[in-house]
């Protein structure tokens, strides 16, 4: 027969054991439930690229008055936002990236007069050609001009939205653009610091396929988030922080027509332009 000693002995090494068999659930718990939240925000940020739409992610192109319903809002009693200049989103798309024309070792700035209030920001051509090419063109061409920022971000990750004329998130210039400065050193530990303006993109986390598939939506990053190192970073905010955070502040609502968390501000870029520094 066992001692009492002998027997606590059996006993706190049992209860031990309880204890690190809960642990092991827990810690599995979390790892399970990162996944899943690292999944969302992956979908949460996938931009128009058509070849790789599914209607699971982030619901179909729909041309219904729901288009022009997210395109020009209305702004509500509780909007910090100006109503929307007079002018309706493009509808111009091109079937390939167009020719390079920018300067790699200068510094281009873009501007976004939008309702809510100025927005500027230092691009980098020489770590981003593509990117930065691309963004000039379209602003050039007018395509951001009377657009909606459609998403808005404002748990878990901290970001604005926009590039998409339709305001629905399925919008696309007509072409694609390669994956850039994913090694950027300022992206430590997978967070996108404050500041940060990088690309939207179709990219899985798993599908070699659907890399290189960013097109004309960006985000814009009002506070630090934590994300996988997919998305191009080519841009860096210099002015409009407290527009952001005004916008943040009216906080968002989903929009079930679109499968978007749309701001409740109403933002709207009414202009874009970009200027070599």
């Amino acid at each position: 027969m066992a001692s009492k000693d002998q027997r606590r002995r059996q006993l706190a090494r049992q209860k031990y054991t309880r204890q690190q068999q809960r642990r092991t659930d827990s810690t599995r718990r979390t790892k399970r439930r990162n996944m899943v939240v690292a999944g969302v925000v992956a979908v949460a940020l996938a931009a128009g690229v058509t070849a790789y739409a599914s209607a699971s992610l982030i619901g179909g192109d729909r041309k219904d008055a729901s288009d022009q319903a997210a395109a020009s809002p209305s702004p509500t009693a509780a909007d910090p936002c100006a109503r929307p200049a007079e002018g309706s989103p493009s509808a111009k798309t091109w079937s390939k990236e167009p020719a390079m024309t920018v300067d790699a070792s200068a510094t281009y700035t873009a501007e976004l007069a939008t309702t809510c209030g100025r927005i500027t920001f230092a691009m980098d051509a020489g770590k981003t050609p593509h990117t930065v090419n691309s963004f000039a063109f379209l602003a050039g061409q007018g395509y951001f001009d009377h657009s909606r920022c459609h998403r808005l971000v404002d748990s878990g990750i901290y970001v604005l939205q926009c590039g998409d004329p339709k305001g629905t998130g399925q919008g696309t210039p007509g072409y694609t653009l390669p994956d850039e400065n994913l090694k950027d050193p300022r992206i430590k530990g997978s967070v996108y610091p404050a500041g940060t303006v990088a690309m939207a993109n179709r990219y899985d986390g798993q599908d070699p396929k659907t890399r290189n598939s960013g097109g004309s939506q960006f985000f814009l990053v009002y506070k630090d988030s934590q994300l996988p190192p997919n998305y191009t970073p080519f841009g860096r905010i210099t002015g409009g922080m407290d527009v952001l955070k005004k916008i943040a502040a009216a906080g968002s609502h989903p929009d079930p027509a679109t499968g978007n968390t749309a701001p409740n501000a109403t933002v709207v870029i009414n202009g874009a332009s970009v200027r070599k520094s």
